[in-house]
């Protein structure tokens, strides 16, 4: 497009905030609907978003690379029983979550990007048997941001995990975890 500014300020005005040349504008958001906006980056986790807006909410704007350190910082800073209630609350790649429906738009768009809704018997069957035996040796789910990844390097990773001690693997599903809400928050801004 050769107006991008303008096409950003459209944007902005129809969904009455302004996020324009990678900075979001704070005075033009409540409590709420900062959180409306932001809430669903982490998976099922609002509280996240919640925080990062009581650290926030009295700048002007803040750069979309600065909500991102700043989520990340109460995700890092947060109890490991908070963290783990985080990581419990993703679902299972290619699981019965998915297969019923109930996934949020963003698990389920991004698990369709890597066409995880489209596997084989086969293909499914391994996810499960996987599945099954991460959640008994991890006791949370598998975490990886498939975005961009095909099914067989979704699969080399899942396989090559199980074998992380305990506390090798919590830290990897945190990383995960950022991954997938920065690439959230890329989508978000890219609106």
């Amino acid at each position: 497009m050769r107006y991008p500014v303008i096409k950003a300020i459209r944007h902005a005005t129809k969904h009455r905030t302004i996020s324009c040349m990678n900075k979001i504008i704070i005075e033009q958001f409540d409590r709420n609907t900062f959180v409306n906006r932001y809430g669903g980056l982490y998976e099922h986790s609002p509280w996240i978003a919640e925080a990062a807006w009581e650290k926030i909410k009295d700048q002007t704007s803040i750069t979309v690379d600065s909500l991102r350190s700043q989520l990340k910082i109460i995700v890092d800073s947060a109890s490991e029983e908070q963290q783990l209630a985080l990581l419990c609350a993703h679902p299972e790649l290619a699981g019965i979550a998915a297969i019923n429906g109930e996934l949020t738009a963003e698990s389920t768009d991004e698990q369709a990007s890597a066409r995880l809704d489209l596997c084989s018997d086969a293909e499914y069957e391994k996810f499960q048997n996987l599945n099954k035996q991460y959640n008994n040796r991890f006791s949370f789910p598998f975490i990886l941001a498939v975005r961009g990844r095909s099914r067989v390097e979704i699969l080399e990773a899942f396989e090559s995990r199980l074998h992380n001690t305990v506390d090798q693997e919590f830290y990897t599903a945190i990383e995960q975890v950022h991954q997938i809400a920065s690439m959230r928050l890329d989508v978000i801004e890219a609106g």
